[in-house]
């Protein structure tokens, strides 16, 4: 039993090599390496008959095991060292794709770190104001967080005081940092956030992956990294590994953020704040739905679309203080 590996004889492919697994009649994909050293490997999966004939068989590698367990297909390969790879069938963006992983790889994606379940800053009721125009947004279901959606002068999440924003978190995937960076988009949101009291850029990866970037040269982005960092001290760009990992930073930054806001003596004097008091029914200034919908049960005359009257937000802010 083989696992054979083949130079991929179409010019046009990314993916220079064809893998075929002892599977039934034989599982064909193309990919882009050998065997998954360093990092999990996009694979393409292929008909049978897309096999060449006259393949060019670069590797063989003898087998001790290749069965399919559930949405993987683990390989043990009959070798002393690099012997174990899988390959996982799951979805991206809606669509089926496998990847080809070893226990090196695996363990990356999966850090096996447990976040923990006590209260940020012992908040037992944290309120996250989340941008409208985040499309992905952390739902923190696991922690004491009630969330609301409406549109933030800056960053993705925010925590607000009164109806001040104090703290701010701009989410950003390896990709969007990179395109920020390059296309100066980054700068111009640096600029917004550091008009805040306190603010941070969490990034869904390690700052290693840079150095294994394709698409861009590796040493230009953190040449550009580095400048921003110099020039914008008070924003943090801070690399949390994985996604959830990202979400626990940004849950404990912002409440940190919030307490920070109000116990402090000059950040309390400087929102106009009691930081003596019970801030709890403290709350952001809701959406322009919400108003409309206030209005009317108040009986009060407003239209179904277009900006809200300055007196129909003045009669909600009395009615709630």
């Amino acid at each position: 039993m083989e696992l054979l590996i083949a130079a991929n004889p179409n010019p046009e492919s990314r993916l220079p090599y064809l893998i075929r697994l002892p599977l039934g009649a034989g599982l064909v994909f193309s990919t882009s390496g050998t065997w998954p050293r360093t990092k999990a490997l996009y694979c393409h999966p292929l008909d049978l008959e897309q096999w060449p004939a006259d393949a060019e068989v670069v590797e063989r590698i003898e087998l001790r095991a290749c069965q399919r367990r559930g949405a993987a297909i683990d390989i043990i390969a009959a070798r002393g060292r690099e012997n174990r790879s899988q390959l996982v069938f799951t979805t991206a963006r809606g669509r089926e794709v496998v990847f080809w992983q070893g226990p090196r790889t695996t363990r990356q994606s999966r850090p096996g770190v447990r976040t923990p379940s006590a209260r940020a800053a012992g908040i037992a009721d944290l309120h996250v104001v989340v941008d409208t125009h985040e499309r992905y947004a952390y739902d923190f279901a696991d922690k004491p967080v009630t969330v609301s959606r409406r549109a933030l002068p800056c960053g993705d999440y925010g925590v607000a005081v009164g109806e001040r924003l104090v703290a701010a978190v701009e989410r950003k995937s390896l990709s969007d940092l990179t395109s920020g960076l390059l296309n100066g988009k980054l700068k111009y949101q640096l600029t917004e956030l550091a008009t805040l009291p306190r603010a941070a850029v969490v990034v869904e990866d390690r700052y290693s992956e840079i150095f294994k970037l394709t698409y861009a040269r590796p040493s230009v982005v953190a040449d550009a990294l580095a400048e921003l960092q110099i020039a914008f001290p008070t924003v943090p760009i801070v690399f949390c590994q994985t996604r959830k990992l990202a979400q626990e930073y940004t849950y404990r930054y912002l409440a940190a953020g919030r307490t920070w806001a109000l116990d402090n003596a000059d950040a309390a004097a400087a929102f106009g704040v009691d930081a003596t008091a019970d801030h709890g029914s403290h709350r952001v200034e809701p959406s322009s739905a919400q108003i409309r919908t206030w209005a009317r049960d108040a009986g009060l005359p407003v239209a179904d679309k277009g900006r809200l009257r300055a007196e129909i937000v003045a009669a909600w802010r009395e009615a709630h203080t």
